[in-house]
């Protein structure tokens, strides 16, 4: 004969059982039929510019292709998607305390040679977060400024000796030079190269090739620029991201520089979207959407909502442009949605 205790588990055990089985699921995310991915890659194919397409869908890829004699496995110029990779290092520093925070002013993890003597005072204050959203108030050194600025003889000092035009923490200024000199303040600190950094905190857990890229007359590696990866290496790093910061089992970032990276800050004046810590983000087809954007087409768009990951390589050589942009949105915006 059974106890009264034992009857009184089953009740609640059934009950529990009854509870977790009425309770909603959510549903995953749908692969779509092979045909409407063909009809998509084809898509992407006809936009002028396009490279290379990869989707990935719950971390198996669905869309590999290439266009126009290109290939995923081929190098090809990120341009300021380098931006993002280099939030990434940043945030590989703070888990490592060779940056104490995002708080802490650039000034102190540079070389007492690098910093101009004339500057204005103000750039004392500037921390490593607003770089990271472009929020350090200098004049920027892209756009109509950029030529100059690549010209110069020192690209830490040029960008630091720049005038204010915003308080530091206003405004977005997107300007290269800030994340170079994140480049330069990493060089310093840690007296290894930023090539050296990217291979051993990215590239190797993540296993990827990081090929040298440009460097400026003092040897120092360009920080928002001209990084050459493959579309599978994308894929990779933009899966990390996805995944909160974990790749193949091993935690590369903390979650919490995920959520850091994503929280908008700013807002971008070219887009409308906002601005995190090398991240853009918005919404597509109701879906939150975050892409590290590079000129000409240089895309990675990571959505959380459909555990899908999109790299776009393009054309950098026309002039590059919001519509362009636009373009690859729309074709996200098709992906969103076949997979409902």
């Amino acid at each position: 004969m059974q106890q009264p205790g034992h009857l009184r588990h089953i009740l609640i055990m059934a009950i529990l059982c009854c509870w977790l089985l009425s309770m909603p699921t959510l549903a995953a995310p749908m692969t779509p039929d092979p045909s409407v991915l063909a009809r998509l890659a084809d898509h992407a194919g006809t936009l002028p510019r396009t490279h290379t397409l990869m989707v990935a869908i719950d971390g198996n890829t669905v869309i590999e292709r290439g266009y126009r004699g290109h290939r995923t496995n081929q190098t090809t110029n990120i341009k300021s998607l380098s931006k993002t990779l280099m939030s990434a290092l940043v945030g590989a520093a703070i888990e490592r305390g060779v940056i104490k925070s995002v708080d802490q002013p650039v000034v102190a993890l540079l070389a007492p040679d690098q910093i101009p003597a004339q500057a204005d005072p103000r750039i004392r204050d500037i921390t490593v977060g607003q770089l990271l959203s472009m929020q350090a108030g200098l004049e920027r050194t892209s756009g109509q400024h950029y030529g100059a600025w690549v010209a110069s003889h020192h690209w830490v000092r040029s960008a630091l000796s720049r005038p204010f035009v915003s308080a530091p923490g206003g405004q977005m200024l997107y300007s290269t030079g800030n994340s170079h000199l994140l480049s330069a303040a990493l060089t310093h600190t840690t007296g290894r190269s930023t090539l050296a950094l990217m291979r051993d905190w990215l590239g190797t857990p993540l296993n990827i090739s990081i090929p040298p890229w440009t460097r400026d007359l003092q040897g120092i590696y360009f920080g928002g620029n001209e990084m050459g990866m493959t579309p599978q290496a994308l894929m990779a790093f933009g899966e990390m991201y996805r995944l909160n910061g974990a790749y193949n089992g091993r935690q590369i970032l903390p979650s919490t520089w995920i959520e850091a990276s994503w929280q908008p800050r700013t807002q971008s004046f070219y887009n409308g979207d906002d601005y995190g810590y090398g991240w853009f983000s918005g919404e597509i087809e109701n879906e939150p959407v975050y892409y590290g954007w590079g000129y000409g087409g240089q895309v990675l768009f990571v959505v959380p909502g459909r555990d899908m990951t999109i790299v776009l390589t393009s054309d950098p050589a026309p002039p590059s442009s919001g519509s362009y942009l636009g373009h690859l949105k729309t074709l996200v915006g098709e992906l969103i949605t076949a997979t409902r």
